[in-house]
């Protein structure tokens, strides 16, 4: 009798779990499901808000591009003026001198020294900003004609760091031979081929070779002559030639 108690109790027991299994599972997965429904709107909001983000860090990168578009840094110039007046005639007569470029008042949009005057015996950059952009291009186009002083684009930190970060390979690309430089934040590189296509010698004929052709040239134009006449002739025969007819 406790035998079959016991085995009736192991039977209801083992029931139970399996019962107690399926509902965990069931339930485990309508709560799964309900959380996927929650989510999933979220997770595409999340999506939509990163484009969102991605495309307002872009804008913003056009609008300080843009912003900086007409700047250039000046770097070596000598720090000797007491105002923005003698800041901006030092830069006229530094560009009229060494560029014949004759930049006027209105041309400047604004101008002034970067950083603070710390350090002694030490001139800061000078940033000048133009209203118009074919006057700051007119300058970059013919900056290498500058002796003791630099004169750069206007970047932004950012763009300052990925061009600092892409000078060991531009240094390397140039030690290889290749032609490379930077545009912007971008490192352009292009093969450079120094070894000119050498142009294989012609060999003339000698004249024993080109002698034969003039002859054959020139036989065959007596030829073609000959045989004109040759046919001429033979046509005038047939017509002296021709049979008469006997008159009665």
């Amino acid at each position: 009798m406790e035998e079959q108690f016991q085995l009736l109790f192991d039977n209801m027991k083992m029931e139970m779990q399996k019962q107690t299994a399926e509902l965990t599972e069931s339930l485990t997965k309508n709560l799964m499901d309900r959380m996927d429904e929650k989510l999933t709107p979220i997770i595409e909001e999340n999506e939509q808000l990163k484009q969102k983000v991605s495309d307002l860090e872009k804008e913003m990168e056009y609008l300080k591009r843009e912003k900086k578009s007409n700047n250039i840094i000046i770097f070596g110039l000598e720090e000797r003026e007491n105002s923005t007046l003698e800041l901006f005639n030092n830069v006229k007569m530094t560009f009229k001198e060494a560029l014949n470029i004759n930049i006027e008042q209105s041309e400047i949009n604004k101008i002034y020294r970067l950083g603070k005057n710390i350090v002694q015996n030490k001139s800061r950059p000078v940033l000048c900003s133009f209203t118009n952009a074919w006057r700051k291009d007119e300058i970059m186009k013919n900056r290498k004609n500058l002796k003791n002083i630099y004169v750069s684009e206007d970047y932004s930190k950012e763009i300052l760091e990925k061009r600092k970060a892409l000078l060991p390979r531009l240094k390397e690309e140039r030690e290889k031979g290749n032609i490379a430089f930077l545009i912007y934040d971008k490192l352009v590189v292009k093969e450079s081929n120094t070894e000119k296509r050498k142009r294989e010698p012609t060999i003339s004929p000698s004249p024993s070779k080109r002698q034969p052709r003039k002859q054959q040239t020139l036989c065959s134009a007596k030829v073609s002559r000959i045989n004109a006449f040759d046919a001429m002739r033979t046509r005038s025969n047939s017509f002296t030639n021709k049979p008469t007819l006997n008159k009665k």
